[in-house]
């Protein structure tokens, strides 16, 4: 087996809020090879960007705080790393594209200061390097006119536009690893496909490894390789992606599914929901978090929580039931 580039263990990450302390992320473990593109999904709440976030170390502390766990990567846990340390892998080798590019670009700095200062502080350019370097990654995102949007603000460029910056950005300095936290929410269905292919065409072409964070099963089936499913700040069922659509075995997996439209469904018939609402976390789970919502519920289910266990030779679930057949696994 191929040594993992970045390999997570048993990370917990909580939040101190007024209400008591919520258990976001409880013990996730996994691993990502080099040049795997591997996706993360779940409902909001889920646990899936604080996963991320927490491994980059850019929890707000306080209230956040990472408890437990390594992000081990090229062998070094990120969550020892001094400060100094951390931010020379944060943006040089490990880049995060964020959900909304208004927020996380700089609306009283140029698109081209922008786009220019970690060429600067990671690779060292000087300002005339740095100008075209960052028409080049403009032109690679499919910006046309290029030089003349280096003056630009992010207000003059639409949400695809802006979210495209954001792109270039995170792989100014050619970074290993992009995390791309669900990029495309905020657009419309037309340029969400548009920045999915782009993603797909860059990945190709730098033979970079991704981790895609979404909570529409939908584009994964285009991207990815790999599928994390996450619930209650757990992963509960982890395969490779033609395997989960073709078995889905948490009944999480089986709801998210249903929910799909689907193009050859002559019969109309209406979209499943999942009923219910997510778990709030003020106290760690210990019975199944998914136990309230589900239609196999046993006994079981409500006194203990079951643990990640492999069902094939890529796939492993975490539940007590064996929803193919209805019966206990």
């Amino acid at each position: 087996m191929p040594e993992l580039l970045l390999d997570i263990q048993g990370l917990e990450t909580q939040f101190k809020t007024p209400d008591g302390i919520v258990h976001a992320v409880n013990g996730v473990s996994f691993g990502i090879k080099e040049g795997e593109t591997l996706a993360v999904v779940g409902e909001s709440g889920c646990g899936k960007s604080v996963t991320m976030l927490s491994v980059l170390r850019l929890i707000p502390s306080p209230p956040g705080k990472v408890t437990a766990g390594k992000a081990l990567y090229q062998g070094k846990d990120l969550l020892t790393m001094s400060d100094e340390e951390i931010r020379h892998i944060r943006g040089a080798q490990i880049a995060m594209v964020f959900q909304d590019p208004m927020t996380s670009l700089n609306p009283v700095m140029t698109i081209g200061k922008q786009l220019m200062e970690p060429l600067q502080l990671h690779l060292g350019m000087d300002n005339n390097q740095a100008t075209n370097r960052a028409i080049e990654l403009l032109e690679m995102v499919g910006i046309s006119e290029a030089k003349q949007h280096l003056k630009d603000y992010p207000h003059q460029f639409s949400g695809g536009m802006r979210q495209r910056v954001m792109i270039a950005m995170a792989l100014s300095c050619n970074p290993q690893i992009l995390i791309a936290d669900e990029p495309t929410t905020a657009l419309d269905v037309t340029i969400q496909a548009q920045i999915v292919e782009l993603v797909k065409r860059l990945r190709n072409e730098l033979g970079m490894t991704i981790i895609w964070i979404t909570h529409d099963l939908g584009i994964v089936a285009g991207l990815a390789q790999r599928v994390l499913v996450m619930y209650g700040g757990y992963i509960i069922e982890e395969s490779e992606v033609k395997e989960l659509f073709a078995n889905p075995s948490h009944p999480y997996t089986l709801g998210l599914i249903g929910s799909l439209p689907r193009i050859d469904d002559n019969d109309r018939s209406r979209l499943f929901s999942i009923e219910g609402m997510p778990p709030v976390l003020y106290t760690k789970p210990n019975a199944c978090p998914f136990a309230p919502r589900c239609k196999y519920v046993m006994d079981r289910c409500w006194k203990e929580n079951p643990t990640l266990e492999k069902i094939g030779p890529e796939h492993k679930v975490a539940c007590f039931v064996d929803v193919k057949n209805g019966r206990n696994r």
